[in-house]
């Protein structure tokens, strides 16, 4: 799958999705694309790339605790509008 480095602006090319869509793993294995020849492989931060879109990865590959003040809130038993980080509208 291909992703686009932020500092850089270079093409990088992630083989293993698993461990890509792995929140507990924050580092990526892939290779710059450029050249005729391929590249070596590095060690990316999946902080550091996006897709070619220039959108950011989804918070659920690279945040372990991207669920937590929705499970809190189950286990505590408050409604959503009761946090202060829930969106009520325009």
């Amino acid at each position: 799958m291909l992703f686009k480095d932020i500092s850089t602006k270079h093409l990088v090319e992630v083989a293993d999705i698993v461990t890509l869509s792995n929140p507990y793993e924050l580092t990526v294995v892939g290779r710059y694309l450029w050249g005729e020849e391929i590249q070596d492989p590095e060690v990316f931060d999946k902080t550091d790339l996006c897709f070619l879109s220039g959108e950011p990865l989804p918070r659920c590959w690279h945040d372990s605790r991207y669920r937590e003040k929705e499970v809190r809130r189950l286990r505590c038993g408050t409604h959503a509008s009761e946090d202060g980080d829930y969106y009520q509208g325009a």
